[in-house]
């Protein structure tokens, strides 16, 4: 009778992440399982091996289970226990070869809870039916991950962390509108010659989204990834990935992504890009509404032609058809926005948007932070370098706060306001007329832009140009311009505070008028008034027939130019439904032979009158006297 070998065990436990949360997988539960079957069978536990939030996929390194089987391979045990089968493997593959491993070195391989050993020839088959059951499960399970996978990724359920440029927004990735012109930027500065250090380099000196850690991997990692134009490839990193297009909504045209893919080849020090597209990355297809490519042709005579295509759907439009398009009211929009945007807009709402308080209090809390940095690292928490970057981001930040601070107390001091806004407003107007040279230099159209300007022009205030097709001509359907610039100024607009040009008949003649909304008769007379520190405005009514549209005034004299025109009573709020068929209106004109009653003629660009005193009357030639002006920052060319 062959006496039975005395079982010195090796107890072997594992989980994996998904197995945590389940009852009865805790490594505390295996162990004490396996200690209770090895007490009963009078086996001796020689030692423990615990794998830790590690799945027993093929591939996957188990440093424990790696011990488990040298210490079998040098004898120290001679017997594995584990509490199941899929907690030493789920491939029949990796079950051959740890069946082999225990042929070899005359050792077992006991699983508690499936009542299986390799002891016997029935043990070793059942093991292996097993794990072929085992596999199987696996498989399936993968099968149905992949196509559930699938589903959530074509409803644009993007499974990564949302890259520069997106968001996740209930559970989608979305186009992040804060930081997408930064990718736009980056592809074309790419496309245009930049090599991936240039850029890191220039947005570190830039400190583009407060960083100056910008790095050229940054940069060659945004150029490579496909889901800015619209793709998402699931898998990248493993031998089948797999390709999903057309899921999310695209940053950049698929014709610009693949030309940037191409670009390595050519971006060498000595290559520039000389061509420049104007609307690149903002006109959209009128049939897949895809982002429109860009091409060029250069005639004999060195002039360029530009235009915008879609391969897959075979159409273009000129640029030039957009131009004409955008030009009626373009120099509009920057006029506002250098006005209102980028200069009184940010005074008026600094105390709402930036109070003091608050500001002071993030100072106080980056200055709190900075002393922490500075003890982490004497405590070796960090190392230079790690102490150098936060230092720069902390210090960033600060100077940025005390920059904001600053400009709340300029806005203290100054007071400007909305009624400033509708006075300058007029003022350039009227300086438009009189000094339409020298309002240029002050005031640049946008004909003298060159196209790197107007491309910067439109990537500041444009999202994007949906174009229609009228039989086979391609047109402008509209253009869809930032919510951060018309948002303010349809809120100014609503209160009275900005004007609109709007389409009119001056008999038979179609002209274009400047329009803005109900004001009190205090706050017209008052603006009535500091307009006539600088101008001879005059004052008139007129009536606008609602049925007709036509407007009926009577001016005596005929060379004089209206300034603007504003109802005379809240309408909007009065006549919600448009069913008067009159409405009075107030005119503001000025003669267009006239001049400014200031004698520098620079300060009427420079400045705007102050409020003034209401029994101040201004007649057309005064005496010189001293007017009291606010600065407002113009400066030439701008």
């Amino acid at each position: 009778m062959v006496e039975e070998k005395k079982k010195i065990c090796g107890l072997y436990m594992r989980v994996s992440t998904d197995d945590q949360v389940r009852e009865g997988f805790s490594l505390p539960e295996q162990r004490k399982r396996l200690e209770c079957f090895c007490d009963y069978k009078g086996y001796e536990i020689k030692n423990y091996y615990e794998d830790a939030g590690i799945s027993a996929k093929t591939g996957n390194k188990r440093p424990e289970f790696d011990r488990l089987i040298e210490d079998l391979k040098q004898g120290k045990i001679n017997t594995i226990i584990a509490l199941k089968l899929d907690r030493i493997s789920r491939s029949i593959y990796d079950w051959e070869n740890i069946m082999k491993t225990l042929e070899k070195y005359n050792g077992d391989l006991i699983c508690v809870n499936d009542d299986i050993n390799t002891v016997t020839a029935n043990g070793k088959m059942i093991s292996r039916i097993m794990m072929s059951v085992s596999q199987n499960e696996i498989e399936r399970t993968s099968e149905r991950t992949k196509i559930g996978m699938a589903g959530a990724i074509k409803q644009e359920h993007i499974p990564n962390q949302a890259p520069l440029g997106y968001k996740h927004e209930n559970k989608k990735l979305v186009i992040d509108y804060t930081t997408k012109d930064i990718v736009v930027r980056i592809f074309n500065l790419y496309h245009n010659g930049y090599s991936y250090k240039k850029i890191s380099n220039l947005f570190n000196s830039e400190k583009v989204l407060n960083r100056t850690n910008w790095r050229d991997s940054t940069i060659y990692t945004i150029l490579q990834n496909e889901i800015y134009k619209g793709d998402f490839v699931h898998g990248k990193r493993t031998k089948h990935p797999t390709y999903y297009n057309d899921v999310v909504e695209p940053i950049i045209s698929k014709e610009l992504w693949e030309e940037c893919q191409v670009q390595k080849k050519k971006n060498s020090r000595s290559f520039q890009r000389t061509l420049t597209y104007i609307y690149m990355q903002k006109v959209k297809c009128p049939k897949c509404k895809r982002i429109l490519g860009g091409k060029a042709t250069t005639k004999k005579n060195g002039n360029s032609y530009f235009y915008y295509y879609c391969n897959d759907c075979k159409i273009s439009i000129k640029e030039s058809v957009i131009e004409n398009h955008l030009c009626n009211f373009i120099d509009e929009i920057i006029e506002y926005d250098s006005v209102v945007n980028q200069f009184f807009l940010p005074m008026i709402k600094n105390q709402f948007e930036n109070p003091k308080e608050e500001l002071q209090k993030q100072l106080n809390e980056q200055r709190i932070k900075f002393d922490r940095i500075k003890k982490a690292y004497i405590n070796g928490t960090f190392t230079l370098d790690e102490y150098g970057q936060e230092r720069k981001i902390i210090e960033n930040n600060i100077k940025d706060l005390e920059i904001k601070i600053d400009e709340s107390n300029i806005c203290d001091s100054l007071k400007f306001s909305p009624e400033d806004i509708l006075v300058k407003r007029d003022i350039d107007y009227i300086n438009k007329i009189y000094y339409p040279d020298k309002y240029e230099e002050y005031n640049k159209p946008w004909k003298n832009y060159t196209r790197e300007e107007k491309s910067k022009i439109i990537m500041s205030y444009v999202d994007e140009i949906i174009l229609k097709q009228n039989n086979k001509d391609i047109e402008v359907d509209f253009i869809k311009f930032r919510e951060t610039l018309f948002k303010p100024f349809d809120e100014l607009f609503e209160n009275g505070y900005v004007d609109r040009t709007q389409p009119v008949l001056f008999g038979n003649t179609l002209g274009r008028i400047r329009y803005s909304e109900y004001l009190p008769d205090d706050k017209l007379s008052e603006h009535i008034l500091r307009l006539r520190q600088f101008y001879d405005v005059h004052y008139s009514e007129a009536t606008y027939n609602t049925k007709d549209k036509i407007f009926y005034f009577n001016l005596l004299d005929e060379d004089t130019t209206i300034v603007r025109i504003f109802p005379l009573k809240d309408y909007k709020n009065i006549d919600q439904n448009v069913e008067l068929e009159e409405y009075e209106l107030g005119i503001i004109y000025v003669y267009t032979d006239d001049e400014s009653l200031i004698k520098n003629k620079d300060d009427i660009f420079k400045y705007i009158p102050d409020k003034c005193e209401q029994n101040i009357v201004y007649t057309k030639n005064p005496k010189p006297i001293k007017i009291k002006v606010k600065p407002v920052m113009y400066e030439k060319g701008e």
